[in-house]
């Protein structure tokens, strides 16, 4: 993580990064100004990459610049938070997954998937890997991953309780904008307290049913407020 007094410099270690790379590709062969063709889009690209890294604030730059313009490149979901998350920023620890990480990860899988495909996506941001062996082992996933079942074992890892675990979830997943109710579908809200419950281990069946059935679902979905 960087601290909060590194943030105004990402920018020139960035473009500093590329500036060298583009040196050391030319080194072989000189060239005039006439031959040099800049694209157009480039400064663009190279604001929106020092935007989104200042945003996401990776551990490792240069791995996370890699997944960037990858992701870039194939015109998949980028590895970029929502917004900059300040807790976390100035923290001079890696703590590993955060909320902010979880819903980027979510944007970019979001459906069945493989493993490897995960492993990816996950190491594209820098979290660590014995984070992700222990959520893979704690779901006893194969080569094909439920997402949905992940994502619960990641608001778990977030939350430490049921309750908080599901809040987490609800915010991850809504489409409301942030600071809303966090509605999600009462359906999904089903599987990931139903899935997250039996995984515990001490809930009785007969105390989830009821507890699903206490809860007032408004026009077939569930916010925090609600539980």
């Amino acid at each position: 993580m960087y601290a909060a007094g590194e943030l105004t410099h990402i920018s020139f270690r960035s473009q500093s990064s590329a500036l060298h790379f583009f040196y050391l590709a030319a080194m072989d062969k000189m060239y005039c100004a006439q031959q040099i063709s800049i694209p157009t889009e480039l400064p663009n690209l190279l604001k929106n990459f020092t935007k989104a890294a200042i945003r996401t604030q990776p551990k490792d730059l240069l791995l996370w610049s890699a997944a960037y313009f990858s992701a870039l490149s194939a015109g998949e979901r980028l590895p970029v938070k929502d917004r900059l998350e300040m807790n976390v920023a100035t923290q001079k620890t890696d703590t590993g997954l955060t909320p902010g990480l979880l819903k980027t990860l979510h944007k970019q899988v979001c459906s069945p998937r493989r493993k490897e495909e995960l492993q990816k996506k996950w190491k594209g941001l820098c979290l660590p890997v014995d984070q992700l062996e222990t959520l893979l082992s704690l779901g006893s996933f194969s080569s094909d991953i439920d997402w949905m079942e992940f994502l619960a074992l990641g608001c778990s890892a977030l939350g430490g309780t049921l309750m908080s675990s599901l809040k987490f979830a609800c915010e991850i997943l809504t489409e409301e904008e942030e600071g809303g109710a966090a509605r999600i579908p009462f359906d999904t809200f089903v599987k990931l307290y139903t899935y997250l419950a039996q995984l515990d281990g001490d809930i009785p069946r007969d105390h989830i049913d009821n507890f699903l059935s206490s809860l007032n679902e408004e026009n077939g979905a569930i916010k925090v407020s609600n539980f």
